[in-house]
């Protein structure tokens, strides 16, 4: 038995959001540490690690770690119907999950079904990464939008000093550099150069549900998949994205 409380329940909204941008379902690990997932998306291109922590909730008495398997696009919609008001409490029993939305003098409870999900071995891959960038999110969001204009693709090159983002397409070539002073970049740390292509739509799942004004942290290598990390408010998002091989 599970009972988890937060204050804001369109908080839980913004961390479902980020989780089911790529996995549809997922098995939520809940300890007493904190609740974690881990997941790659149905292609077996990207993969996503969260972790939330028990300091992050009003309420948290887990009695013994318990492992949640649920429809994450099920649980979004439910989320959708959230207010900033409202407060949330969930509930593990059995084979029913509960999420409760308490208003001032309101009370809605949905019951999602807990549903048996095949785990594979999904670890994290180790890569010793060449390059590390850390930039503001939602600059980067935009860089990303320009280049979808062009190339289904973008093209992601560290240099000592340099981050420069490239998507090529028949309709033209965008080339956007950025030296390491440029207010867009937060952190720059380059070991060696490094240069690989990922899917701009796959990127932009994994980016676009950071908080406004969030700092993303990009790990890269040439020709390995890319490492992309940012928090929400306490939780910690983890994305890793295969590159694109040209054939």
């Amino acid at each position: 038995m599970a009972e988890i409380k937060l204050d804001n329940a369109r908080y839980w909204k913004s961390c479902i959001d980020a989780i089911d941008s790529i996995v549809e379902e997922g098995v939520f690990e809940i300890a007493k540490e904190g609740i974690s997932l881990k997941a790659l998306d149905p292609s077996g291109i990207s993969m996503i690690s969260f972790f939330i922590p028990n300091k992050a909730f009003s309420k948290y008495s887990v009695e013994k770690p318990v492992s949640v398997g649920l429809n994450l696009d099920n649980m979004s919609k439910i989320m959708n119907s959230s207010r900033s008001t409202e407060q949330l409490v969930m509930k593990e029993a059995g084979n029913k999950f509960s999420l409760e939305f308490l208003g001032e003098n309101t009370r809605r409870i949905y019951t999602l079904p807990v549903i048996e999900i095949r785990k594979g071995e999904d670890k994290e891959p180790k890569i010793e990464f060449d390059a590390y960038v850390e930039v503001k999110g939602d600059s980067l969001k935009e860089i990303l939008k320009d280049a979808t204009l062009l190339s289904p693709y973008v093209g992601l090159k560290t240099d000592k000093g340099t981050f420069n983002v490239v998507a090529k397409g028949d309709a033209g070539e965008l080339v956007e550099e950025h030296a390491e002073k440029a207010d867009f970049i937060k952190k720059l740390d380059v070991k060696k150069p490094t240069s690989s292509s990922f899917n701009l739509e796959y990127l932009g799942k994994i980016i676009n549900p950071s908080p406004s004004n969030s700092d993303l942290l990009l790990s890269l290598k040439t020709d390995e998949p890319i490492k992309v990390e940012y928090k929400i408010g306490d939780a910690e998002l983890s994305y890793y994205l295969a590159p694109y091989m040209e054939s």
